[in-house]
């Protein structure tokens, strides 16, 4: 199975009836196409939307419909539209109670760095800040590692997008959470071995007798 599928397969079984939720760019955005049809959950855009839908067919996209990314997204009946501001009032004020984000390194305590690439130009962190210190749940959807290099670290070397730690990270190998301020392996993906998991990732984990294979 896709690494990208199986995240978010994993994440998706987070997500709860009535959650107003907030899909970040890139494997994020991939949740909503594995919530069960009788889940009921909402989708935020932070620019401005909520009710958000699929994508749309090919010829059938809305120039002032998009996400977050500049990407065509739907509105589902009901969806609600409006500013920024209002939208990041909402996400403040600890209105959303589930955001899914991307991440480039997560440290041995949960803090996340997931808006600037070396090398690269970046208009900014965007929505990211905001939402890690706001959400009332912040889940980071990322693969394990890039290009061989682990990114569950033991200290975050690229800036911190919020010094809130997030409360799960859900990777193509495992599922990690960080309670007590500790990163702590909590599942494995099928196939992989906890062993596996600890050759890929630079921080400590705490490790229970019995760690679970991922259900998807």
């Amino acid at each position: 199975m896709d690494p990208q599928i199986i995240i978010a397969r994993r994440v998706a079984q987070e997500l709860k009836s009535g959650n107003l939720v907030n899909l970040g760019i890139g494997i994020p955005t991939l949740v909503a196409n594995y919530v069960p049809a009788d889940l009921k959950v909402f989708f935020q855009s932070e620019n401005g939307l909520i009710g958000t839908g699929p994508i749309p067919e090919q010829g059938m996209a809305h120039p002032l419909l998009t996400d977050a990314g500049g990407r065509p997204i739907s509105a589902l009946p009901g969806a609600a539209t409006f500013d920024s501001a209002m939208s990041f009032g909402l996400i403040r004020g600890g209105h959303v109670d589930v955001t899914v984000l991307g991440g480039l390194q997560v440290d041995a305590h949960g803090r996340l760095a997931n808006w600037m690439i070396p090398g690269k130009m970046v208009p900014g962190m965007g929505g990211a800040m905001d939402l890690v210190s706001g959400a009332k749940r912040v889940i980071v959807a990322m693969q394990h590692a890039a290009k061989g290099k682990p990114k569950i670290v033991k200290k975050c070397n690229l800036p911190l997008t919020s010094a809130r730690p997030v409360h799960l990270v859900v990777t193509d190998m495992a599922v990690i959470g960080f309670a007590d301020g500790k990163a702590t392996l909590l599942e494995t993906a099928p196939g992989i071995s906890v062993a596996e998991v600890m050759a890929v990732t630079e921080a400590e984990l705490v490790v229970p007798d019995d760690i679970p294979e991922m259900k998807i």
